[in-house]
């Protein structure tokens, strides 16, 4: 109210004159304040609140894992956590005659919740039974794991069909025929298309590249990320205009997709930006993916502000310990539709050679 009433009543030359003046002095208080890490925390605490948000939702998401153990509707972020450690401690070498005494009852427990309460994917747990299962052939045994290992066996026995889900080697592992000139023309294929056919995009493709992009890795396999999907033009246009940036086309989109992080996967402050690296991760396979299915992508910057935050989780629904990551428009390209030539940094400019 203060803002619009003084730009009614103050001329534009004074108006422009403060303006510049504010940016002088931010700019002047922020080299002082950067100069420390307690100052840098004063600045953002008085000055700018820009990171209000993520510090809340980051309490929110650790509050969200203690109440709920790291289980999730259908996941457990514990569960999955506790699952890849114990891989990794078995294709460790040398592998070591006893490991993961510090963290195999409480996995035990978990993967017990999990059984107990009903929900959880079929495969998550059949792969953390597998996992377990070898687990214990292998170990050494002591009163802790001991102790674990009969809680283990008392246990249900999650349906034994399908593929084990065990550590593998090297050797054994999916062999794809793509060459490297194929994979970097797909690459130069995918660009980002802002003008699309108006023809339907069929939820059941959407999973089918999903499914593809889930391959992607993600730290200790969490995957703390949700697809928001959006297949009506109307809706998907509508959710599409919130963020800068998509003013001219936003109205052509046919379909959407929200990538959005799950901070309740993390019990603390120091994994607040794994959501990001995930999610670009599984973003850039999910447009690729697409890109063979035939359907073209735009990748969609979220601004993290305010204004925009409330509106994404009004349309959302979403957790204060759920944060947007980023857009992604979906379609069939306009064949006539034109594309920036966005010329990529060469090798030279992105290579820093430490040798």
């Amino acid at each position: 109210m203060l803002k619009l009433l003084l730009k009614k009543l103050l001329p534009s030359s004074l108006q422009s004159l403060i303006t510049q003046w504010r940016i002088s002095f931010k700019l002047f208080l922020s080299a002082k304040c950067s100069r420390f890490k307690f100052t840098s925390g004063l600045y953002y605490l008085f000055f700018d609140q820009q990171f209000y948000r993520e510090q809340q939702a980051t309490l929110a998401g650790k509050i969200a894992y203690s109440e709920n153990n790291g289980l999730a509707e259908k996941s457990s972020a514990l569960l999955r956590r506790n699952i890849h450690r114990l891989e990794k401690g078995l294709i460790m070498k040398p592998r070591k005659a006893v490991f993961a005494q510090g963290y195999i009852t409480e996995t035990v427990n978990c993967f017990s919740a999990c059984l107990h309460r009903g929900g959880i994917d079929e495969q998550e747990l059949k792969w953390a039974q597998d996992v377990l299962t070898q687990y214990f052939v292998i170990v050494e045994n002591t009163d802790i794991i001991s102790n674990a290992k009969y809680s283990f066996n008392a246990l249900p026995v999650v349906d034994e069909k399908g593929i084990s889900a065990i550590p593998y080697t090297f050797d054994e592992r999916i062999q794809a025929n793509v060459q490297a000139n194929d994979l970097h023309d797909l690459f130069k294929q995918r660009r980002s298309v802002r003008w699309f056919k108006k023809q339907h995009v069929d939820k059941a493709t959407i999973a089918q590249a999903v499914e593809m992009a889930a391959q992607a890795p993600s730290a200790c396999n969490r995957q703390p990320f949700q697809f928001y999907t959006f297949t009506d033009p109307e809706k998907a246009s509508k959710i599409a205009s919130i963020p800068m940036g998509t003013k001219g086309f936003a109205q052509n989109v046919p379909a959407l997709i929200v990538v959005v992080g799950d901070l309740s996967a993390y019990p603390k402050e120091r994994d607040r930006h794994v959501i990001y690296i995930d999610g670009g991760l599984v973003a850039m396979q999910l447009m690729l993916a697409f890109e063979t299915l035939g359907l073209s992508t735009c990748p969609i910057n979220w601004p993290d502000m305010e204004v925009y935050e409330r509106k994404m989780d009004q349309a959302l629904n979403l957790e204060k310990h759920q944060r947007p990551i980023m857009l992604m428009a979906i379609g069939y390209g306009d064949d006539s539709g034109g594309i920036p030539f966005s010329q990529k940094k060469s090798t030279k400019q992105l290579i820093k050679d430490m040798d």
